[in-house]
């Protein structure tokens, strides 16, 4: 399973790719899109567009995990994030990529052990844990633990749905067994 995480921003967007074989990750790549806080948002969301279609192309992902959305003081820097989050759910769901969200402590807490962790603990542990000789920025950091906490929580939560689904489908086939059954004994109690 190769999974990409995405830290959205509108000047700078971290992405992380990250490949999962047996217990064993491996880092595959990272990076920052930066954008030019001077153009239009428009045009912002459209070179995140542009850069994450580059990513899927290059790496192509079989999975996607992306950060919540979280409570902002500033209403309009919280209204800027959701544009580019948009564009981001709306580029992988295109590409055909299940996307898992994440909130940043449940990323804190998978990745670092805790919730409360700041950002240099995380990258430490993103260069520990997937061998990168230097720490990468801080976008692609957070992108890079999104990508692992999705590798290790999400094959739990891909298996549990999974058994949710065969249960439905074992309720829909035994009720329908029950209904079958009902009317044979109807029509033979009618005779």
């Amino acid at each position: 399973m190769i999974a990409l995480g995405i830290d959205p921003g509108t000047r700078r967007l971290g992405w992380g790719v990250v490949a999962r074989r047996g217990n064993k990750l491996t880092h595959v790549g990272h990076g920052i899109i930066r954008l030019n806080a001077k153009d239009s948002l428009a045009t912002r969301l459209t070179h995140i567009e542009r850069g994450i279609e580059k990513v899927l192309g290059e790496y192509s992902p079989t999975v996607s995990s992306v950060e919540t959305l979280f409570f902002h003081k500033d209403a309009q820097a919280a209204a800027k994030l959701g544009h580019a989050r948009g564009v981001v759910l709306l580029s992988l769901a295109r590409a055909g990529l299940e996307v898992f969200e994440y909130a940043p402590a449940k990323v804190k807490r998978t990745v670092a052990g805790g919730g409360q962790a700041d950002k240099r603990q995380v990258a430490l542990m993103m260069q520990a844990l997937l061998a990168l000789k230097e720490l990468p920025g801080e976008d692609a950091t957070d992108a890079l633990a999104l990508a692992v906490t999705h590798l290790r929580l999400g094959a739990s939560t891909e298996r549990l749905l999974a058994a949710s689904q065969a249960l439905k489908e074992r309720g829909r086939a035994y009720r329908s067994l029950l209904a079958k059954k009902r009317r044979t004994l109807a029509a033979a109690t009618e005779r």
